[in-house]
């Protein structure tokens, strides 16, 4: 059973991603892909270089990420233009990964893949199930300002570029809201995999 994870920012994927894993799933990640994809002074950094001028990229040939998203967070057509760069190649890994591991586990087996992008992607038709991961945008807020030392007014900018959760929460099969503690969070993914396994034989939204 393929599953994709995606939320907002800051609102704990990766945390339940890791949970699902402990729980059994295989787990695979679009940010973990485009870390591979993205290989200093590879084809890929290259375009983005060429795409964006040589500040984006560091005296060793890798992303100055800080660089990067200073530029594509506030211009939506420069996100635009780097996604048209990175994506098909993220993807292409991805698939490969899935179709690798698909052939030698039993059908029901969860394979979640995290995908913060899913929707705004328009890559719901991959999945037989979708979780979304959610918070209040206060809490995004916090949680980015403290992880990435960013003040509110570039924390809400991050925000903005993606769908609202509600947005996201109202296309998903399973809905994760993020706002407690760790003991909380772990309580709520037991529950989701139990389900997850219960739904396994069901008939698949991409059916």
């Amino acid at each position: 059973m393929l599953v994709g994870i995606t939320g907002g920012i800051a609102s704990g994927k990766s945390a339940v991603t890791r949970l699902l894993r402990e729980r059994g799933a295989v787990v695979f990640s679009a940010d973990e892909a485009s870390r591979a994809v993205l290989t200093a002074r590879g084809p890929i950094l290259k375009a983005i270089g060429e795409a964006f001028g040589p500040e984006v990229i560091t005296g060793d040939g890798t992303l100055d990420r800080a660089a990067l998203g200073s530029r594509i967070f506030a211009d939506a057509e420069a996100r635009d233009r780097l996604n048209r760069i990175v994506h098909p190649a993220i993807l292409r890994l991805l698939r490969a990964q899935i179709d690798a591991v698909r052939e030698d586990l039993p059908v029901k087996t969860p394979i979640v893949v995290e995908v913060p992008l899913l929707f705004e992607t328009n890559l719901s038709g991959w999945f037989e199930r979708i979780i979304v991961v959610g918070a209040s945008e206060s809490t995004q807020i916090a949680r980015l300002s403290a992880r990435n030392g960013l003040d509110e007014a570039k924390a809400r900018e991050r925000l903005k570029s993606q769908w609202p959760v509600a947005a996201k929460a109202e296309l998903a099969d399973f809905v994760i809201w993020n706002e407690g503690s760790l003991a909380d969070l772990e309580m709520a993914v037991e529950r989701l995999w139990e389900e997850l396994n219960e739904r396994a034989s069901e008939r698949p939204r991409n059916s």
